[in-house]
């Protein structure tokens, strides 16, 4: 079907999807949907955030739609992205719907509608690509008539991008399967050379690129080094009331948004912590109420990225250092897209090595591990769940989830998963597997110099941005604003700290054992309630700037100091948890015998309770550190503790030094209760879990 681009239409859509009759394309916009339209071959377009690439993919949409051709598909990296899609293209009439993990009940609708010629444009996260329900009983039936693919935030496709997706693998192989002339728009705002090239390979030869100019003239770019974590704090208690409007402070952890968010409100600034763990419902609330400057602030991990779109955000502060340059770009690009000056200040902080090296070390399963996995694998002909592989690998479930991953998206694919069971096929994994593994690795050492680079910046931080993103050396005015200052209120670190130490954590109890159940207990399913640890308290995090370091001290040194018992003491009187503790117990230690006996000791003497060691270690096992993931931690419980003498019978307080799985207080705490104490309150000193990170 012919169909042709029609300059007047797309400019009355532009101004209905933007709320602006007076809106006018910006440079290379009106080329882009032409290009599009009049199907003049595959399109990449590399535009900075906001230049507004959803007005080109929605407007293409409609024009060809108008004339009679079929509905395009969209595929789009998060939920929150879609959502935002699809108001914007609701805005202009495009009848948009999506198909994803959370609107399962919606599926059967919205494929009808589908079928009907009633749906536009399909949004779809690129996992459903890999399902093959969805492969079958949607893109199937409709591949035929799609006249426009589009690959949202492309850069992910690129084994070289910094938000590298698995999934978007599949983008290759359905290119490959549609036709040859179908047309394809691929947008992104964050590639550099790597990922073009990349990227060119990946989506056919003959791909246009139309990529504009990286510098944010708004932007005014500062670096502050802080190191205290007291001092970063009191630097935004200080100075965040003095920036006009609203932004987005971004943390590397869940833990960090949330002690941040906590600290801002106890100086009554307006802030709230924003992550993937967030409930979907809170999310989506919180991002309304930043758009509509409801709040000062968003407290945020990664999780509020891509396609979060306020051109008048007035500031993006970083409490820690983002890994890449491009995720720095991309999330300090949020501001001042609209405005004539905005902030983006990187402060940064001495947790920053290591919290980026876990993220590094993380990022792909170490050929050890791959060569354990598969063969494991290779002796069950008739394949293994997750569940079942971690009885076997002492990994992290995390981990194996992500080897398994990669390997059913390799083409061919050495496993493949059926129903709930994975299975070897007959194909070996290639030596490029690994050879692509130590390649992004190193890129991504690479990536992060650079930003340990960017930090030691006095000036010319757009410049530095724009030149490693491959952009140019062009010199970049900043906007007519003064820099923020970087002093530090000594008053205000030292309550940042007192904060910090009044700050404490849930520790919440585990209420199912481990699948396949512990052999040695005979215990299985789920715990029974009357053997439940009750929630419990957490007084700080290993080497925080709280009670952190003393802790640390503490353990190094062999003893904890009275300021903890104190702490703990003062911990449990505002806890109150009822019926209140009768009595006090610990958990033994062979590799430090007195450690933990002589704080809880001196713990159950300031709350006026009886100490009774009735808990004793079996016999030696490994430290728990080594136990990767939760089945081998049960296990490596399992039996490890024995009763001594009798059991008192009211409500114990259940002293520990660190906590992490949660396995020793859940087998300890049903030990107690089984024979025939009240309730268990397990107590930490410090948390010393990185499933946060």
């Amino acid at each position: 079907m012919a169909v042709s681009f029609q300059a007047q239409r797309a400019l009355e859509l532009l101004r209905l999807g933007t709320q602006n009759p007076e809106a006018v394309f910006r440079d290379s916009q009106e080329e882009a949907i032409r290009h599009v339209v009049d199907g003049l071959g595959r399109l990449l377009v590399v535009q900075k955030t906001g230049w507004g690439k959803s007005s080109v993919y929605f407007i293409a949409t409609k024009l060809l739609r108008e004339q009679g051709a079929g509905p395009a598909l969209l595929i789009s990296p998060l939920l929150s992205l879609m959502r935002d899609q699809i108001r914007s293209a609701r805005r202009m009439g495009v009848r948009a719907a999506t198909i994803n993990s959370e609107n399962r009940d919606s599926w059967e609708p919205v494929m009808d509608s589908l079928r009907r010629g009633e749906v536009d444009i399909l949004l779809i996260s690129p996992e459903r690509l890999a399902n093959e329900e969805f492969r079958k009983e949607v893109l199937v039936p409709v591949s035929g008539s799609i006249s426009l693919m589009v690959v949202d935030e492309a850069h992910c496709i690129s084994d070289w991008g910094h938000d590298f997706r698995p999934h978007y693998r599949m983008i290759e192989r359905l290119l490959k399967q549609m036709p040859r002339n179908l047309r394809v728009l691929a947008t992104t705002a964050t590639a550099n050379d790597r990922v073009l090239e990349d990227l060119e390979s990946i989506l056919g030869p003959g791909l246009k690129v139309l990529r504009g100019e990286l510098g944010r003239p708004s932007l005014l770019l500062q670096t502050i080094r802080i190191p205290s974590q007291t001092g970063r704090m009191a630097w935004l208690a200080s100075h965040l009331p003095k920036i006009q409007g609203s932004g987005i402070i971004y943390t590397l952890t869940v833990r960090d948004a949330v002690q941040v968010a906590g600290w801002l409100q106890s100086r009554g600034i307006n802030a709230h912590s924003y992550s993937g763990t967030t409930d979907a419902t809170l999310r989506e609330k919180l991002e309304r109420a930043l758009l509509k400057n409801e709040v000062k602030a968003l407290v945020a991990t990664s999780a509020l990225g891509m396609g979060f779109d306020k051109p008048d955000l007035r500031f993006v502060i970083h409490y820690q250092t983002p890994g890449s340059v491009v995720a720095y770009y991309q999330q300090v690009g949020r501001a001042g897209r609209a405005l004539t000056a905005a902030h983006g200040v990187l402060l940064g902080g001495p947790e920053d090595d290591e919290i980026n090296n876990f993220f590094i070390e993380s990022s792909f399963p170490t050929p050890d591990e791959m060569k354990d996995l598969l063969a494991i694998l290779k002796d069950a002909p008739d394949g293994l769940t997750l569940n079942d592989l971690m009885l076997r690998l002492n990994v992290g479930k995390s981990r194996i989830e992500k080897a398994l991953l990669l390997l059913s998206l390799e083409n061919p694919a050495p496993v493949v998963k059926q129903g709930r069971v994975w299975m070897m096929t007959s194909t070996p994994l290639s030596a490029c597997f690994w050879e692509r593994a130590g390649r992004l690795t190193a890129l991504r050492r690479s990536e992060w110099g650079q930003m340990r680079d960017y930090l030691k910046l006095a000036d010319g931080h757009m410049e530095y941005l724009v030149q490693a993103l491959d952009g140019g050396t062009t010199h970049h005015d900043g906007p007519p604003v003064d820099p923020l200052p970087a002093d530090v209120d000594e008053g205000l670190v030292l309550e940042a700290a007192a904060f910090l130490r009044r700050t404490n954590f849930d520790l919440e109890p585990r209420k199912k054992w481990p699948n396949g159940g512990l052999p040695h207990t005979g215990v299985r399913g789920a715990i029974a309630e009357d053997h439940q640890a009750r929630y419990g308290k957490i007084i700080c995090v290993w080497g925080d700037a709280g009670w952190g370091d003393l802790v640390r001290t503490g353990k190094a040194e062999g003893s904890f100091a009275d300021q903890l018992v104190e702490a703990c003491v003062s911990m449990v009187r505002s806890w109150s948890p009822i019926p209140a503790p009768g009595w006090v117990t610990c958990l033994p230690s062979r590799r430090h015998p007195d450690l933990v006996p002589d704080f809880a000791v001196r713990l159950s003497a300031a709350l006026g309770l009886a100490f009774h060691p009735v808990l004793v270690k079996a016999d030696d096992r490994p430290p728990q550190k080594e136990m990767k993931n939760g089945a081998h931690q049960a296990r490596n419980v399992d039996g490890a503790f024995l009763i001594r003498g009798p059991v008192p019978s009211g409500p114990v307080l259940l002293i520990d030094d660190m906590v992490d799985s949660r396995w020793t207080m859940t087998m300890a705490s049903y030990l107690l209760t089984a024979n025939g104490s009240g309730p268990v309150y397990p107590l930490a000193l410090a948390s010393t879990a990185n499933s946060d990170a």
